[in-house]
């Protein structure tokens, strides 16, 4: 049976998951979501000693289901090779009396290459089903991992283009040094005067301007996006707690069968949202358990029922969830209110007018899957500090926001369900910050004079993603207001003269 996709903002609005992967954003600014969730057809025991590949397969098989077997397999094996460092992909560390799972080993060092290296094949085969013959322009907003994970995916990659804008100031000097320096014919990368959130509005504007769409039309080009509002990204997302699970059973840290808790660092909300939909195929998650930072208006929402976005926007040492706009909430938003468009439209319109929405206290009662938590500066720190003379492992910033969250989350409910923590980059992405956890003398030394110390401490290699731009050259060196982000874009598809 062939699944549809649907518009979170318009009932009318359906395509089939290529369409969906090839549009990235669906129209009035709405949101692509499965019309069911499908239920896993594999045995929870065929699960335990599943490759990754194979584990794959079995859950994106059931959400892309005009894709044949051999496309859906060919985009599989291109995206998950030995541009990871490890042949598990996505291994299972115990450390502290957690486990870690690390989804940091790709070529970004970063969680988004799980979904990233896999979307310019899902998007390319999309193309080539839809008989595209428009060059696709990747549109991308970044807090700071997924611009380079995604220009890393496309770079190169024939009939694309991809336009990556990240806040100027809002980035940690290794995510934007590994961005800057990217090399590609096809790719560009463009600093804001703004946060990420400016960022992601400005993106979703391009996307929704219908004017601008035929323009770029005329000219031989269609936006596509990489974010996780792409449901080729999100997908790919479901797949690494599918396989933890395996993995969990084999390492008997549960039995076959028994829940385990799942913990996200989170600020878009695609993260856990993945998760969530895990659970709903039928996989035994009991607590999906949301961290996040000072930046805490997902915990607030939880608490409260209310999303308000009207606050004062902190730079933190985690700043992949220095968000305040979740954009994936708005699935969830969407399933809450029965999944009526009408519905979710005026809660996303009082987002965008007031700043805020409140769901009902029946909508609140589908939360009950989540617990929300968050981490301040200094328990993140403390954090990092403590695991690391307890159990010589080291976590970077965003791990240790979900760590700190799981030790509040044992204290208020005494569940002591086994948990799964999502590691989300590599301690080597956000080197000052952790090594100044550990001890803030490390702070006069130099960026990769941490990262060499860093590599003494942890006994972890240098990931390749480091060396590489030790030495590199800047190659992008564009930043713009935020009014001016369209203007940037049609000079470099020669819409409009520089």
């Amino acid at each position: 049976m062939e699944l549809i996709y649907k518009s979170t903002r318009n009932d009318n609005e359906t395509v089939t998951a290529s369409q969906a992967i090839l549009h990235g954003l669906a129209k009035e600014g709405g949101l692509y979501v499965p019309s069911y969730i499908p239920q896993l057809d594999i045995p929870l025991e065929e699960l335990v000693g599943k490759s990754y590949q194979e584990t794959a397969y079995e859950v994106m098989k059931l959400f892309l289901t005009d894709f044949t077997k051999e496309e859906l397999c060919y985009c599989i094996n291109s995206a998950y090779d030995d541009k990871f460092d490890c042949k598990e992909i996505a291994p299972v560390k115990k450390a502290d009396g957690a486990n870690y799972l690390e989804l940091f080993h790709g070529a970004t060092i970063a969680f988004k290459d799980m979904a990233l290296s896999i979307l310019p094949y899902l998007l390319t085969t999309s193309a080539k089903k839809n008989q595209v013959e428009n060059e696709i322009v990747i549109l991308t907003a970044t807090s700071g991992d997924t611009g380079k994970a995604a220009l890393a995916g496309f770079a190169d990659v024939p009939g694309t283009k991809i336009i990556v804008f990240y806040p100027k100031n809002g980035v940690s000097p290794i995510q934007e040094k590994q961005m800057v320096t990217q090399k590609g014919k096809n790719t560009y990368v463009i600093g804001i005067k703004g946060n990420f959130d400016d960022a992601q509005t400005g993106v979703k504007k391009m996307f929704s301007d219908e004017a601008f769409g035929k323009v770029l039309d005329q000219a031989g080009y269609q936006f596509s996006s990489a974010n996780s509002i792409n449901i080729g990204r999100l997908v790919p997302q479901i797949v690494y707690y599918v396989y933890a699970y395996g993995v969990m059973v084999k390492n008997g840290e549960i039995k076959l069968h028994e829940p385990m808790n799942v913990v996200v660092p989170t600020g878009n909300f695609g993260n856990i949202l993945a998760a969530y939909y895990a659970k709903q195929m039928g996989l035994p998650i009991a607590k999906l358990i949301c961290a996040s930072n000072e930046n805490k208006v997902l915990f607030d929402f939880f608490q409260s029922g209310c999303y308000d976005r009207n606050r004062e926007f902190v730079l933190t040492s985690s700043p992949s969830m220095d968000i305040l706009i979740s954009s994936n909430l708005e699935r969830l938003i969407y399933k809450l209110a029965g999944e009526s468009a009408a519905k979710n439209m005026e809660f996303m319109n009082d987002l965008a007018s007031k700043g805020l929405y409140q769901i009902t206290d029946e909508m609140r009662e589908g939360l009950s899957d989540f617990w929300g938590g968050y981490a301040t500066e200094e328990e993140t720190a403390g954090v990092i500090k403590e695991v690391y003379e307890q159990a010589g492992y080291i976590m970077d910033t965003h791990t240790a926001v979900a760590a700190k969250v799981y030790k509040k989350y044992k204290e208020a409910t005494k569940d002591m369900t086994p948990a799964i923590i999502a590691s989300t980059a590599s301690p080597y992405k956000f080197t000052r910050s952790v090594m100044n956890a550990i001890d803030p003398a490390y702070d006069v030394k130099g960026d990769f004079e941490l990262v060499d110390e860093l590599n003494r401490l942890s006994k972890v290699a240098v990931p390749r993603a480091i060396e590489e731009i030790r030495t590199a050259p800047v190659l992008h060196n564009t930043v713009c207001e935020t009014e001016k982000m369209q203007e940037e874009v049609e000079k470099i598809l020669g819409i409009r003269e520089a």
